[in-house]
């Protein structure tokens, strides 16, 4: 099996800014979950904080890892279509994602409508990254 590694990097630059837009969409339901209200996020100053660059970056390193193992499981699904790359995607999602996502938030007493906006981020995620393997064939 060969991996398309421009496919890996695609889908996860494309899943990355696919969280990007999920987040700036549904950011006052993430704030409201996380207990959170916008003057949380201001400085001293008054002005919004900078977002900090470590778990951006972590974010995307993690994508690639993502995205390069569900290159392999298309592999051995039977080759990356936009079908498989669907399908692997929302199976990955329910079967590793989301059971940990729900057990470290039942465990760390988070709400259920965090798990409800970081599951579909990661839905979300998946899913593109899927898609993308399957469009490069």
């Amino acid at each position: 099996m060969q991996v398309n590694y421009l496919a890996v990097l695609v889908a996860a630059v494309v899943a990355f800014a696919g969280g990007g837009v999920w987040y700036t969409v549904l950011s006052k339901q993430y704030m409201a979950a996380l207990g959170k209200t916008e003057a949380d996020c201001l400085g001293p100053d008054g002005k919004k904080k900078p977002m900090p660059m470590g778990p951006m970056i972590t974010t995307f390193i993690a994508e690639l890892v993502m995205a390069f193992m569900m290159a392999g499981l298309l592999g051995h699904f039977g080759g990356a279509t936009l079908k498989n790359g669907a399908i692997v995607g929302v199976l990955c999602w329910i079967g590793f994602v989301a059971t940990t996502t729900a057990s470290n938030y039942a465990f760390q007493g988070r709400k259920p409508a965090l798990a409800v906006v970081d599951g579909g981020h990661w839905l979300l995620v998946t899913v593109v990254i899927g898609l993308v393997l399957g469009a490069f064939g």
